[in-house]
């Protein structure tokens, strides 16, 4: 890259303990070279619930001043109007992040629990969230799986969902590569393999059938080496998260049959990957020929302390003290 980069950087002061250095490249290859190009990056690890962005930036090249703004999610973006003839364009963002720690979930919720989830319907501040979108729409193949399965919502809404992880986890094969980043869920029922965006995305359909509020979260996964990680580690990663009484949103990863856990760093949530594309734009006078995508996390050595124990649990979900779902 060249030197003549705008750099956008944010700082916390605080130094933490735990934390993961993480590098974002998107690389845009051009068959004819663009004379202007608005890009929308949402690319910011989330500063909330206990995840503490330690250090933000993001550089260009060519450069270009990037702005930033908060969506209705509350999910930070950066906007650029790169003026000029380009051949190829490059965004990277580092972030220094402490993960959020993991919290062990109860066996069950209480008894009110559907009553509570049945009165959240008509909120208009989860909407957004209890109603199907573009990639999460309610089928007839959809129905079919279900059924197929005996996936039903269960007397406890957190045992429930817990079920239907699982059952995504062990229906579906991992294969890179076989959907694109916007196939709808239709594709994965049929052929029973796609990526985290299509177990995310099924996921998210069926809890909202429930009444349960769900959102599409992206962001990246530390693999560890635990047994059933399925992640590549050189692209982000997509989970779930729903809405819980007592709990509060609660983070369901079924492509990797687990909880969110310390391994997770959230960047965005929304409805769908539609609302949380990490680069997103538009040309004018090129024609582009593909991206080019690298993601990098890294790790200091783990202090004491931080290790399995941080994952303990004493419900028996997940088991192993890993934040793995239990398979029965």
């Amino acid at each position: 890259m060249t030197t003549a980069l705008r750099t956008l950087l944010y700082t916390d002061s605080m130094a933490e303990a735990v934390h993961y250095d993480i590098e974002h490249l998107s690389r845009y290859h051009y068959s004819r070279s663009p004379k202007q190009c608005v890009m929308m990056l949402c690319l910011k690890p989330q500063n909330d619930r206990g995840q503490r962005v330690l250090n933000f930036e993001i550089e260009t090249d060519p450069a270009a001043l990037l702005t930033s703004e908060q969506d209705c999610f509350g999910n930070t973006r950066h906007v650029f109007n790169l003026n000029g003839e380009h051949g190829v364009l490059e965004i990277i963002a580092r972030s220094k992040v402490s993960p959020a720690p993991f919290s062990p979930l109860p066996h069950s919720l209480g008894a009110g629990a559907w009553n509570e989830i049945r009165s959240w319907n008509d909120s208009f501040a989860l909407w957004d969230f209890v109603h199907p979108s573009a990639l999460t729409r309610p089928s007839s193949l959809l129905g079919e799986f279900v059924d197929r399965h005996g996936i039903r919502p269960g007397k406890d809404p957190l045992k429930g969902l817990l079920r239907l992880s699982d059952t995504l986890h062990r229906c579906f094969r991992y294969v890179p590569g076989s959907t694109s980043v916007l196939s709808s869920i239709e594709q994965i029922l049929t052929s029973g393999s796609g990526v985290c965006q299509d177990y995310a995305h099924t996921m998210i359909a069926i809890a909202r059938s429930w009444g349960i509020p769900a959102r599409y979260v992206s962001g990246y996964l530390r693999l560890s080496g635990l047994e059933g990680e399925q992640a590549p580690e050189n692209a982000t990663h997509a989970w779930v998260e729903c809405l819980l009484p007592e709990l509060g949103w609660v983070g369901f990863d079924p492509t990797n049959r687990c909880l969110v856990d310390e391994r997770h760093v959230r960047i965005a949530v929304g409805r769908d990957f539609r609302d949380v594309s990490p680069t997103r734009g538009v040309l004018q006078g090129g024609e582009s020929t593909g991206i080019e995508v690298s993601v990098r996390v890294s790790a200091p050595a783990k202090p004491q302390g931080f290790g399995e124990e941080a994952f303990a649990d004493n419900t028996g979900i997940p088991p192993r003290n890993t934040g793995v779902l239990s398979r029965k």
